[in-house]
């Protein structure tokens, strides 16, 4: 997803941090008088409960737009984990 974050200048390291910890990417950001602006893109699965986040971290100040932009496949780990866990479920029904 790409999305685009605003916030006041003080919470950029905050939210940058956020940003990498959702497996996400910052492509540009932009100062704006006494606000900044944050380009990414974050995979779609890691933006769940993020506007909670987002306004915690910045004090209500934040804000935030999602838009798509790519399919990317998701990541080995994840693809284990469903397989494991279809695998855990197609065994339950069978018995």
């Amino acid at each position: 997803m790409k999305v685009e974050i605003e916030a006041p200048n003080e919470f950029q390291g905050t939210i940058v941090g956020q940003i990498n910890q959702r497996k996400g990417n910052v492509a540009n950001v932009d100062t704006r008088e006494s606000s900044v602006v944050i380009d990414c893109e974050v995979p779609l699965d890691s933006m769940f409960g993020y506007s909670t986040d987002l306004r915690s971290v910045t004090q209500g100040k934040g804000e935030f737009s999602m838009e798509y932009f790519k399919h990317s496949p998701t990541s080995k780990e994840k693809q284990e984990a469903m397989v494991a866990e279809y695998q855990k479920q197609f065994a339950v029904k069978k018995k």
